[in-house]
């Protein structure tokens, strides 16, 4: 039987409404923080997963639970911290507020195998995985870095100019990607939400982006699948099976260690009130950032059509020159930091350096003065610092007999990764370049605040329905509640 909510989002606040009334009958019963859960799970209107998912279910047997009352309660034990759906499944039948919010009646509630089942619906795919099972048992693994702090080099068989190449040329359809309901849903009714309420700005978005490790198990599990052992063999090459084939082993900078699970890529609204999240990707453990970056970006380009990007805020780990090439053809500024290790002193008109902030040095050592621009033309105008239109210069070995001092002019395309506009040295540059951290704070807010790791599961099914719940919730708790209580104000209106 197909599943059917007539009332819709009304039929939902009224039962909350009315059962509120029933078990909690005096408001003050719920701390500020409790009523601040409450109302915003009210006022969250989930038909569009009634809608999208109905088509899932079977027109024969039983009724089955309202999908947009599943989700609310998935999103529920998320919020109130209960990361086994065991116990959260014991929780609605013991707690009858966390039935209430949910759409549940007290007393009949749904068993751990629905949770599953819902869930499943939730996953445009048959395997719960991205890929086999089965794996090479010696792989290329990620080597620790020699100093301390750095990211481990990448292992990836491509560069960072091919994989752009084939990215650029490649066609991402929503409807082929397994998580395609999941991103429909957070799409529909959470990130278009925040963008209607002006959180976000559609038309001028500065995208921040960064990956963070998320640990999914303490070792890697597998097992041969052969029967090599028992021939007396007992150091086959023969294929492995790994319990969590999407994973891998990677090397965690900030705690200085290796991990077994995925590198979440996350790209953020930096200029968002609140940090929000807009597009992630979850890439082994071992993927570099730079590579990570473009697999997330090219699919988010797709599937968001309407978000016009004007501004790329990235680490060093993305300081590589196809990056610059790419954002000067698509009319992107980008605000990169400069990574030492891949140069910076680059010879400039023979006698001249370009400086780790993108400022050129004469052949005395000293740092150039801006003196004015030209964006028409894409260059950047310094002046000799000692140089005096009354005096001179006075250097002890001057470069220009002119009383105006030796001028340089920078053309970004001479080197679009050292040139930027604005300068890397200027308030400007370092004020749009500090809102990067934006990107840090949201990965923060999944996997302190929504405990993500907490999630201890094997498939990376299970990981993307926890983690778009997850953002979700970081939306819905940047959406503003009304001064009034009109919940509140129903219960005490009856009382």
């Amino acid at each position: 039987m197909l599943p059917v909510n007539p009332g819709g989002h009304a039929a939902y606040q009224n039962f909350v409404a009315t059962n509120l009334r029933k078990y909690y009958p005096n408001p003050d019963a719920f701390s500020p923080a409790t009523w601040d859960i409450i109302e915003r799970f009210w006022n969250l209107d989930l038909s569009y997963t009634d809608d999208l998912l109905r088509s899932k279910y079977s027109v024969f047997g039983p009724k089955p639970r309202t999908p947009s009352c599943m989700q609310r309660s998935y999103l529920l034990s998320i919020h109130f911290k209960i990361h086994s759906l065991t116990d959260w499944a014991a929780q609605l039948k013991i707690n009858p507020l966390y039935a209430i919010l949910s759409g549940f009646e007290f007393g009949d509630t749904p068993g751990v195998g629905t949770f599953y089942d819902f869930l499943s619906r939730l996953w445009d795919s048959e395997d719960s995985n991205l890929s086999s099972h089965l794996r090479p048992a010696k792989e290329k693994r990620i080597k620790k870095p020699a100093q301390k702090g750095a990211k481990a080099e990448s292992v990836e068989k491509v560069s960072v100019d091919q994989l752009l190449g084939q990215l650029e040329a490649a066609s991402f359809v929503l409807d082929d990607q397994p998580y395609s309901s999941l991103f429909k849903i957070y799409h529909r009714e959470f990130l278009s939400q925040s963008i209607t309420k002006g959180l976000i700005d559609p038309s001028d978005l500065s995208l921040a982006g960064d990956g963070t490790p998320v640990v999914t198990s303490a070792r890697e599990r597998k097992h041969p699948a052969c029967d090599c052992s028992e021939k007396g063999i007992s150091d086959c090459s023969c294929d492995r099976f790994f319990s969590q084939p999407d994973c891998d082993i990677g090397w965690d900078s900030s705690r200085e260690c290796f991990y077994f699970g995925y590198d979440l890529y996350m790209l953020v609204a930096a200029n968002s009130e609140s940090d929000l999240p807009v597009f992630p990707l979850l890439n082994p453990a071992s993927k570099h950032d730079s590579l990570g970056f473009l697999e997330t970006w090219f699919r988010m380009k797709a599937f968001l059509p309407d978000l016009h990007v004007s501004k790329w805020l990235l680490d060093s780990a993305h300081d590589a020159m196809p990056y610059y090439i790419y954002c000067r053809k698509n009319h992107i500024q980008p605000f990169i930091d400069l990574n030492i290790k891949r140069g910076i002193k680059v010879k400039y008109k023979i006698d001249f350096t370009i400086g780790e902030d993108g400022v050129p040095v004469c052949k005395a050592g000293r740092k150039m003065r801006h003196d004015g621009s030209e964006p028409s033309k894409g260059r950047l105008k310094f002046r000799c610092p000692l140089a005096s239109r009354k005096y001179g210069c006075s250097c002890t070995h001057p470069c220009s007999d002119s009383k105006y001092g030796r001028t340089v002019h920078l053309a970004m395309k001479d080197n679009p990764r050292l040139i930027n506009f604005p300068p890397r040295d200027t308030k400007e540059w370092k004020k749009e370049f500090n809102a990067r951290t934006s990107a840090e704070r949201s990965n923060k807010r999944e996997k302190i605040d929504f405990q993500l790791e907490s999630g201890r599961h094997r498939s990376t099914k299970m990981w993307y329905c926890r983690l778009y719940h997850i953002m979700m919730l970081q939306h819905l708790d940047a959406w503003d509640l009304p001064f009034e209580s009109p919940l509140r104000k129903l219960i005490l209106e009856v009382a």
